[in-house]
C-alpha cells in the first residue's frame, strides 16, 4: 500500500495495532539503490521526557528531552534519587530540545534560582511587558551545574539556558541555540481559516532578544564555552540515545557498546565539574 498522497493521521492509522503484532513497512531513500523491507513488532510506547543516570565524582546528569506537562514533576524526581545516590553536581542536557510549555519551562528554571528573580519576559510592539519570575528558592539554587546546547536546542530550552546564564547560575556549553523565541496569535477569519500573526517576543532576564534575526543572524543563547561536535559524531550520538524498551528488561541503547563514539561536550562539562570541586574543598568547601 503506497502512502503516496495520504496524510500523516493515514499512514499512522496503518502502523498501529495491538501490541506483538507485526507490520512490514517498504523503505526507499536516496541512499538505497532498490526498495527494502523492514518488518516491525508493535509494542506500548513508553515517551520520556527527562532521563538520569549517575557519572564519576557524584556528577548527576539530566536530559531533558522537551518541556511536556509533567517534565518538572518527572525533573524534581530525578534530582532527589541522584541527590540520594551521592550527587554534588548536575550537567543539565537541552542539545536537540525543541521546547514545548512555556510554564513547564518556567517551572523548571525555578528550581535553580532565587526567589524574585526575572526568569523570562515577552514584549510587543506597544511594550506591553509580561514577566514571568521565581516566585520561591529554588531546591537546588547554589547546584553547581554545566547546561549543554547545540543548534537544536530552541525556545523552551532556550528561555531555562538564558536565565541560568544571565544570573551567572550555570555554565552554559555547547553551540549556539536555534533562537525561537517568538509569541503568536491566531487571529481567525470569515472562511474558517485563521492568520497567525507575531505579536511579542521572548527576552532574558538581562534583556537579550532570544529570536533569530534572519536578516543579520544575530539570535539564539551563545555559551560561555564553544564546544563544537562534528555532524556525523551529533548524528551518532542522538542514536546512542535511542533505547530498547524490552518485557522485563532494563532499557538499552540501539548501538551496540563497542560501536558508541565519546561525547566530548559531556566529557569537558564533567572535567569543569571537578575542578570546581577541588577549588571548593581548597577554598574550604
Amino acid at each position: 500500500e503506497s502512502t503516496a498522497g495520504i496524510t500523516l493521521q493515514d499512514a499512522v492509522k496503518k502502523l498501529r495495532g495491538q501490541p506483538g503484532t507485526q507490520v512490514t513497512v517498504t523503505i526507499m531513500h536516496e541512499a538505497a539503490k532498490e526498495p527494502f523491507d523492514i518488518t516491525l513488532t508493535r509494542e506500548v510506547i513508553k515517551i520520556e521526557s527527562v532521563r538520569s543516570r549517575m557519572l564519576d565524582n557524584k556528577i548527576g546528569y539530566l536530559q531533558i528531552i522537551e518541556f511536556t506537562a509533567k517534565t518538572d514533576v518527572d525533573m524534581v524526581k530525578a534530582i532527589n534519587k541522584m541527590q540520594q545516590d551521592g550527587m554534588d553536581a548536575l550537567v543539565m542536557d537541552l542539545r536537540n530540545n525543541p521546547g514545548g510549555l512555556l510554564n513547564v519551562a518556567v517551572n523548571v528554571t525555578k528550581s535553580f534560582i532565587d526567589a524574585g528573580k526575572l526568569i523570562v519576559y515577552t514584549e510587543g510592539r506597544r511594550s506591553d511587558r509580561v514577566e514571568y519570575r521565581a516566585d520561591v528558592r529554588g531546591p537546588y539554587a547554589e547546584m553547581p551545574m554545566v547546561v549543554l546546547v547545540n543548534g537544536g536546542s530552541a525556545s523552551g530550552s532556550e528561555i531555562v539556558a538564558g536565565a541560568l546564564q544571565d544570573h551567572h547560575r550555570a555554565l552554559i556549553m555547547g553551540t549556539t541555540t536555534f533562537g525561537k523565541a517568538s509569541v503568536q496569535s491566531v487571529i481567525p477569519l470569515s472562511d474558517g481559516s485563521g492568520l497567525r500573526l507575531t505579536t511579542a517576543k521572548y527576552y532574558t532576564p538581562a534583556g537579550r532578544g532570544i529570536h533569530r534575526d534572519e536578516k543579520t543572524g544575530k539570535g539564539g543563547i551563545p555559551p560561555d564555552i564553544m564546544v563544537e561536535v562534528p555532524r556525523e559524531s551529533e548524528i551518532k550520538l542522538r542514536r546512542q540515545q535511542e533505547e530498547i524498551y524490552a518485557k522485563d528488561q532494563s532499557p538499552k541503547s540501539v548501538v551496540k557498546k563497542e560501536e558508541q563514539v565519546e561525547d566530548t561536550a559531556l566529557r569537558r562539562a564533567t572535567e569543569i565539574l571537578k575542578a570546581r570541586f577541588i577549588f571548593s574543598n581548597i577554598k574550604g568547601g
